[in-house]
């Protein structure tokens, strides 16, 4: 194998591609044909190879001599424009060669030369060569600085090479957990105990310096074996610097449940759906890297969290203390540094791939010194220890310890992670600066790095076919090097440590810029060439429109005039996509020429691609997905450098440019989700360096170009649409999928009803892949039976077989006999009646069949009747590893499921109403769900089950259903949820059989009368924490005696019609801390004793009876209480009455109410009152007088209250902080009479939803002790006043919603906002 250049500069790699360009046969024959004199391109070569000989020196000197490190900048300026041009040259020689076969293409771009030309036409000699003289004299001028500057020369490139690559290692066990072990038992005993102090969630805080261990710790901890068996479900989430409370918890969901919200979803919807969803599990959630401590936000995120079961955990890890002081319920962590013994063991795992120094001992000592450098921290251990991964002798040691690598700077990065980039071998080093366009903790996919590299010619040395095989070398290297590691959140994706990110940002200096909020744009200047940017800069959608991209927007970005980079950052956009429309596109094509990456992905405004995009001559990327136009420019086919094109989710694309085919250099085409899209254009056989072709698309009359495969050997990944259209089974077999050698992916798809299944049997026949595929998935077939290959056991590769739409298929292929499958899903097979032993196959007595399947889903399938289980006389077992098994809308199905399944956690059966299900032999199972069964299911389960939840949906045969139950509460012993809906059969459900049960929900069942079996009272049940009950028109008590529920934390009530709550609940249910009590109108008191003394949250909505009879409510005793009451009552004009409230209640909530006024003096009295709020209560008219001498109240929230006209004349509290304005259209109008500046604790002000603002604040509206102001849905706000500019406190100037918003009129933004630290406005950042 090659040796590889270890060390060096970065710009080493660069000009190991000019050399190859400067001496390839396509560039020396253009300019031999333009009569351009050798000399000049002999001089050049000369003097670049003198500026390469000089890098060695120049790297090491730079970090401590400025002079230095300006001279490399300029030298890289002048390499970056000595490469653009010889890509020209390329490009020139490239389609000179293409033009011979036709002029249409470059007669239309030349069209457009005007008003797009370049600085130099390379077609003219004269120009060619002042380009080339230029070029010479600035490297020239540069190599002649090496003595002013004290540079020498080092023998030959002044690199070293290193030993053949080592191979790659999974490095699993202890790697890269040295000296934890005390810490990581410690939080695990916090985790499996109770928390100490009783709270809904235990909050453990981890908190350390950056590279300290925090997120490799908590990693450990996740996966420990005990953790995952002791909580329900887990979920990790990467929160970062922005704590966007509606982003973590949509994250939270997607997390725990495996399924995103809609774009458009209410924040108010995701918190209900994520409480009832989470309500009485036992969870686990990881909060990495948070720095936010407002607790504020904190409260918000946390509401629906706090359903849990007794002994949910959260685990936040931060970097800074006041975040733990914010959140915490267990005493913070402090995460301290390694000692030098473990960080040494550290430093031999990833540098010598073992546990010491045994086989090295004379590197034991110097290994001792380096570790000390790494001061402790686990990211410098693991770093550097990739440096001295391939050196083995101590000279090289000692050279790494002695480096001027380790000397301090200002910069504020590790020394030991610049030394690890110091060390990082030249071709390394740009394809880890290019990852600054990366925002921190960004998940990035490895195929796309890849792909970027290759557009952006770091793998240019490789031929076509092997840049992505060197490029996933190269990748795994940066893993290796620990610069890259595996995403929690997502273990198919990578991410960078923070510090890592920095150091990138770091040595990509000028070149790289990520836009982002707080950017400052004045450093985007001409050295610049990779830009990034997040949707977040074009705005969101706010419930009105989509934010316009102001074509000003892009203004500063003008100045990277030769940029290489245009890229969005951030995957698909919600909120509506970014508003770049066809004039802000054409700007940017005429301003980038040179352009080699681009995307202008859900850019939802561009209708229409300009024409000039074919004059980007370097382009290798372009990703346009989600656009609307309905064609693409012909001119695009003049992009012959083009190697990715992506148009994924275009679904008004009709077509593809006619000359597609000459995009030769071709090697990605993904136009996924394009229906209207009908055929391919001819000449696709034509891309044979094709390797990822998403869809190709037969059209009605041409199915026969389905030959167009056949040359494209380099294929990867490929789809096939509308299959039905092939009409010669002949056409499909000189596709020659079979002598696909490289192909992984294969999707083979037929879309309507077939006239000929005979026909659709014979092309699949003849579509028969290389055994090499390791997903397959054939959707739509119209054949009655599958062909021999499907299923037989020399595919051996398969892992993923999906069936889907097969509907005249009354048989399945013999897929057990895939030894690798781990994933089937059989779907829609409308003529399957029964699955028998054709669906094992042909295994032996040492394979038994479906050996590897981990989930296993059978969905509507209408006529399947009998699933037919493996018979095997030796005892074998079919599914041995299957852990998921789905059986869903299969409304005939009578008999099914497998008698032995000892891996099964999972079951679900959704919509089978005729099966009868015998539960297998399953030790290892947890949930079950089930919906509409057959009438004796569940009648039969088996004591052998671990069952730890079950749900049961729409079961209405009365007496296999309460049997069920009762024979559930003899074998299931760690049951620990039970759901009921919907199941009208259900009479009484026996609590007092369940003593382990922790959940239980009934809702929606209209029979449910009772929660015990017999009259007589209920025994002790200790292990019971949340109760809900819905829906249930019949249940009108509780059990006689009460509720002896000593742990139960939460008790929910909704639509019922019970008449009193439990008795004694202060003796029996002393732990309570959540009451809800929801349109329950039949209620009329509370019990006649106190209530539980930990109750913390009351909630009353409708109730009418219950508020009538407050008087005799015994609220007063509870020190730290919250009361929210909502709904329209007849007699409650005024509040609060004296026993509805408590003296020392904390919270007070009123909403939906038709209040007429607050009784002040009743108000006077609520000490303890800190947070106040009125929302919608159309009738009130004024506040309270008096209320300033609330002592404790720092937050009021006022909404909705329109005839509301003012504050009262004495002022709001002294010490509030905090105040919210919305939709108190009177209360607004008369804001300059609010009377604010009294108001010294004021620090958060909010205001929205009004229709008559046009200015706002106005001067000495409001105090200048305000750190927070944001403005929301003022419809008509046209501009910020003068009154912004005398906040000198503020911290964060927050608008949304306010389309016609300007600034001071005649004055720029940054003029008057500049003492702002953080500005939004409309999705704007600066």
């Amino acid at each position: 194998m090659d040796a590889v250049l270890l060390g060096g500069s970065v710009l080493s790699a660069f000009f190991n591609v000019l050399f190859d360009r400067m001496t390839s046969r396509e560039v020396l024959d253009f300019f031999r044909g333009q009569q351009v004199n050798d000399e000049l391109l002999q001089t050049l070569t000369t003097t670049m190879i003198a500026a390469n000989g000089l890098l060695d020196d120049a790297e090491n000197m730079q970090i401590t001599k400025p002079a230095v490190k300006r001279w490399l900048s300029e030298l890289k300026n002048a390499v970056y424009e000595a490469d653009d041009f010889l890509d020209e040259i390329a490009y020139e020689a490239l389609r000179s060669k293409m033009e011979d076969d036709s002029q249409t293409i470059i007669d239309q771009v030349r069209d457009f030369s005007s008003s797009f030309s370049y600085s130099h036409n390379p077609c003219n000699k004269g120009i060619l060569q002042a380009n080339l003289e230029g070029i010479l004299k600035r490297m020239e001028d540069l190599v002649n600085l090496k003595d002013h500057l004290g540079l020498r020369a080092r023998e030959g490139t002044g690199l070293k090479l290193s030993s053949p690559r080592l191979p790659t290692t999974s490095v699993v066990g202890k790697s890269g957990f040295y000296g934890r072990d005390v810490d990581k038992e410690a939080i695990v005993k916090l985790l499996l105990s109770d928390d100490p102090n009783g709270s809904d969630i235990g909050v453990i805080p981890i908190v350390g310096m950056g590279g300290i261990g925090k997120t490799t710790l908590a990693q450990y901890i996740y996966n420990d074996r005990r953790v995952k068996k002791w909580f329900h479900c887990k979920a990790w989430v990467c929160v970062s610097e922005e704590f966007d409370v509606v982003k973590i918890t949509r994250g939270i969901y997607r997390k725990f449940f495996s399924e995103a919200f809609d774009k458009d979803a209410d924040f108010d919807d995701i918190q209900v759906q994520l409480e009832e969803k989470l309500d009485g599990k036992k969870y686990l959630l990881v909060l990495d890297d948070v720095w936010s401590d407002n607790h504020e936000k904190w409260d918000i995120l946390q509401r629906p969290l706090k359903v849990g079961a007794q002994g949910s955990k959260m685990v936040v890890t931060a970097r800074n203390e006041s975040v733990a002081l914010a959140v915490s319920t267990y005493p913070t962590y402090h995460l301290k540094k390694l000692n030098d013994e473990d960080c040494l063991h550290l430093l031999a795992q990833y540098a010598l791939n073992a546990d010491n120094f045994g086989t090295y001992p004379d590197l034991e000592a110097i290994g001792g010194e380096i570790a000390r450098k790494c001061g402790g921290l686990p990211l410098a251990a693991k770093t550097v220890g990739g440096v001295l991964r391939s050196k083995r002798n101590a000279e090289e040691w000692e050279e790494v310890l002695n480096s001027s690598a380790w000397l301090q700077s200002q910069d504020g990065v590790l020394p030991a992670l610049r030394l690890s980039y110091h060390y990082l071998p030249s071709h390394l080093k740009p394809c880890f600066a290019y990852t600054a366009i990366f925002p921190q903790d960004y998940e990035f996919d490895m195929e796309k790095l890849i792909t970027l590299w290759m557009a952006e010619g770091f793998l240019d040395k490789f031929q076509k076919h092997n840049m992505r095989e060197e490029g996933r070398k190269w990748f795994q290297d940066l893993v290796l090097w620990s610069f890259f590691q595996l995403s929690s959140d997502n273990p198919s994706l990578f991410i960078m440590h923070d510090l890592i990110n920095e150091l990138a940002k770091l040595v990509s200096e000028q070149i790289c810029f990520r836009w982002e909020y707080g950017s400052d744009l004045s450093d985007i200047n001409i050295r610049t060439r990779h830009l990034s940017f997040s949707h977040d800069i074009f705005g969101k959608q706010l419930g009105i429109e989509t934010v316009a991209c102001d074509p000003q927007r892009f203004d500063a970005s003008y100045e990277a005039k030769h940029l290489r980079t245009l890229i969005c950052v951030g995957g698909e956009i919600p909120y509506g996509g970014i508003s770049v429309d066809n004039d802000v596109a054409h700007s940017l094509l005429s301003a980038f020429n040179r352009l080699r990456v681009l995307s202008l992905s859900w850019c939802t405004r561009l209708v229409e691609l300009p024409k000039t995009i074919g004059l980007l001559k370097h382009l290798r990327y372009l990703d346009l997905s989600g656009t609307p136009f309905r064609r693409l420019p012909d001119t695009i086919s003049s992009l012959y450098n083009l190697q990715t094109l992506i148009l994924n989710k275009c679904r008004h694309l009709i077509e593809l440019p006619t000359d597609i085919g000459k995009l030769v250099n071709l090697c990605d085409l993904e136009i996924s989700d394009t229906e209207k899209l009908k055929e391919m254009p001819l000449h696709v056989g034509r891309l044979t360096k094709l390797q990822n072709l998403s869809d190709y698309v037969l059209g009605e009359r041409s199915g026969s170009s389905i030959k167009e495969l056949e040359k494209l050997h380099c294929l990867r990944k490929q789809g096939i649409r509308n299959l039905q259209n092939v009409k010669d089974p002949q056409d499909a077999l000189k596709a020659n999928l079979k002598g696909k050698t490289q192909l992984r992916y294969l999707v083979l798809e037929w879309n309507g009803d077939t006239n000929d299944s005979s026909n659709e049997r014979a092309v699949l026949e003849q579509l028969q892949p290389h055994t090499s595929v390791e997903y397959l998935l054939i959707t739509g077939y119209g054949g009655t039976r599958f062909p021999d290959w499907v299923g037989v056991s020399s595919f051996s590769n398969i892992e993923t077989l999906g069936l889907r739409g097969c509907k005249y298929c009354c048989s399945l292929p013999p897929v057990g006999q895939l030894r690798f499958l781990r994933v089937l899903s059989i779907e829609a097979f409308e003529e399957l009646v029964s699955v028998g032993p054709e669906f094992y196959g042909n295994c032996t007595s040492k394979e038994k069949p479906f050996r590897s399947l981990e989930v296993l889903i059978f969905k509507d399938m209408p006529r399947w009747q009998e699933w037919v289980p493996y018979v095997d006389n030796d005892d074998g077992v079919a599914f041995p590893l299957l852990q998921q098994l789905e059986i869903v809308y299969c409304p005939n199905l009578t008999q099914a499921l497998p008698i032995h399944l000892p891996s099964l956690t999972e079951l679900i059966i959704l919509g089978c109403d005729k099966l009868l299900v015998s539960f297998p032999i399953a030790p290892a199972i947890r949930d079950i769900k089930l919906r509409k069964m057959g009438e004796n299911s569940g009648s039969k389960l088996r004591e052998e089950s671990g069952l730890q939840s079950f749900c049961v949906v729409g079961l209405n045969f009365p007496n296999p259903l309460q049997e069920g139950i009762l024979r559930m509460s003899n074998l299931f012993t760690p049951l620990g949820k039970i759901m009921i809906k919907c199941c009208d059969s259900l009479m009484f459900f026996p609590l007092e059989l369940f003593p382990k049960l922790k959940y239980l929900k009934i809702d929606t069942c209209e029979n449910f009368e009772s929660l015990c079996a017999s009259e007589g009272p209920l025994g002790e049940l200790i292990s019971l924490t949340s109760l809900v009950i819905c829906k249930c028109p019949k249940f009108i008590s509780f059990p006689k005696g009460g509720l002896p529920t000593p742990n139960l934390t939460r008790l929910f009530l909704r639509r019922v019609n019970l008449k009193s709550l439990p008795e004694c609940m202060y003796a029996l249910l002393p732990s309570l801390e959540e009451l809800k009590i929801l349109e329950c109108p039949e209620l009329e008191s509370f019990p006649e004793e106190d209530f539980p003394s930990k109750l913390e949250l009351v909630q009353i909505d409708r109730c009418e009876k219950l508020i009538a009879g407050s008087l005799e409510w015994l609220l007063q005793i509870y020190p730290s209480l919250s009361l929210s009451i909502s709904g329209t009552y007849s007699d409650m004009e005024s509040l609060p009455r004296e026993t509805l409230v408590p003296s020392a209640l904390t919270s007070l909530s009123f909403s939906s109410c038709n209040l007429l006024s607050l009784n002040s003096s009743r108000l006077q009295h609520l000490t303890s009152l800190r947070k106040l709020e009125i929302m919608s209560c159309p009738l009130l008219t004024e506040l309270p007088e008096h209320m300033y001498s609330l002592p404790s109240l720092v937050n009021l929230v006022i909404g909705y209250c329109g005839e509301l006209e003012s504050f009262p004349a004495d002022g709001l509290p002294s010490k509030l902080e905090s105040l919210e304005i919305s939709s108190c259209s009177k209360l607004i109008a008369a804001r300059m009479q609010w009377d604010l500046h009294r108001l010294s604790s004021l620090s958060h002000f909010t205001i929205s939803f009004d229709e008559n603002v046009e200015s706002f604040p106005e001067e000495n509206l409001l105090p200048n002790t305000l750190t927070s102001l944001k403005i929301e849905h003022l419809k008509n706000l046209k501009y910020l006043d003068k009154g912004i500019q005398h906040l000198t406190s503020l911290k964060e100037l927050k608008i949304l919603g306010c389309r016609k918003v300007h600034f001071l009129p005649g004055e720029d933004q940054p003029a008057f906002l500049s003492h702002i630290p953080h500005v939004q406005i409309n999705g704007y950042m600066r």
